[in-house]
């Protein structure tokens, strides 16, 4: 990290791969399901999960890899002609299912002229060893990011948002995904019920002992249409939703916490607003960089 960056951006990041290149993810829904969702692990999902609420609206699952690839690409491609993009397979759990399936829609992607680069989000017991080792050969050739839903390191958060794996279960997999010579990121959410704020930050102890490279943070959010948003009507003496300046306090302690060489792609989730129950807060994301900047430079 260069001495004079307050921490270590994915900006930064890409540019290490791709010296001197714009390069966007196209975000592609193609998985529709999980574990969580299909009577494998239970019904329902994650409790906070819509996946609508993060979903563009180019990325339908109906359409192909090529379709989502070719609308989402004209879509940014008027205004930087020479940028290059990565597939973001990112709705639901995408590396479950056929892993033949998977392995043909990987490919297709990367024929896609322009696309350079998979980023795949996924739940980290979804992530059997034959897949694995396919995207290792991958990365050989094409960057190669996975990301997974770690979401807590406290076991009995876990079970509360019926997440359906443990904390030991992100470690191991991180673990063989590292050591099979991919790129590694993590996921986390800030807020979940019955963590502390002291149990918000230890997790980013737990994260410097793994070996990833990439995280992203966000607060939690209500969203509408979700086993959460039943439960905050009932009962919302349960859940601590902050207030923008006390999320900023709380990331910049996180950092302080954390890693230097760890990237922090992003500290919010901006989902959209007829979908959030709650907080409704009027920032988006480069305004809390901008303000998490201020306040780490402020208070060295």
């Amino acid at each position: 990290m260069k001495e004079n960056m307050l921490y270590r951006d994915f900006a930064s990041f890409m540019s290490e791969y791709f010296p001197g290149k714009k390069v966007q993810k196209i975000s592609l829904d193609l998985i529709h399901n999980c574990p969580t969702r299909d009577g494998s692990l239970g019904r329902g999902g994650c409790t906070y999960c819509n996946n609508k609420s993060f979903s563009p609206a180019y990325a339908l699952s109906h359409k192909s890899v090529t379709e989502q690839l070719q609308e989402g690409i004209s879509f940014f491609s008027h205004k930087y002609p020479s940028m290059e993009y990565l597939a973001y397979f990112q709705a639901y759990t995408s590396t479950y299912g056929e892993v033949e399936k998977l392995k043909e829609m990987y490919l297709e992607a990367l024929s896609y002229p322009g696309v350079v680069g998979l980023v795949i989000g996924t739940r980290p017991d979804c992530m059997p060893d034959s897949l694995l080792s396919f995207l290792s050969q991958l990365s050989k050739e094409y960057f190669v990011l996975i990301e997974y839903g770690v979401e807590s390191t406290i076991d009995r958060t876990l079970e509360l948002v019926q997440r359906g794996h443990t904390f030991e279960c992100s470690k191991e997999t991180i673990l063989r995904t590292h050591d099979s010579g991919l790129l590694c990121g993590a996921h986390l959410i800030l807020g979940l019920p019955g963590e502390s704020r002291e149990d918000m930050l230890s997790h980013a102890q737990r994260l410097n002992d793994l070996p990833i490279s990439t995280l992203k943070l966000h607060q939690l959010q209500i969203i509408k249409g979700t086993l959460m948003a039943r439960d905050f009507v009932l009962h919302p003496d349960r859940y601590h939703l902050f207030t923008e300046d006390e999320y900023v306090d709380l990331c910049v302690d996180f950092l302080r916490q954390l890693r230097p060489d760890i990237v922090v792609e992003r500290f919010v989730s901006s989902s959209p607003k007829d979908m959030i129950l709650a907080p409704k807060w009027g920032k988006k994301n480069y305004q809390f960089v901008e303000l998490i900047k201020k306040r780490l430079l402020t208070s060295k």
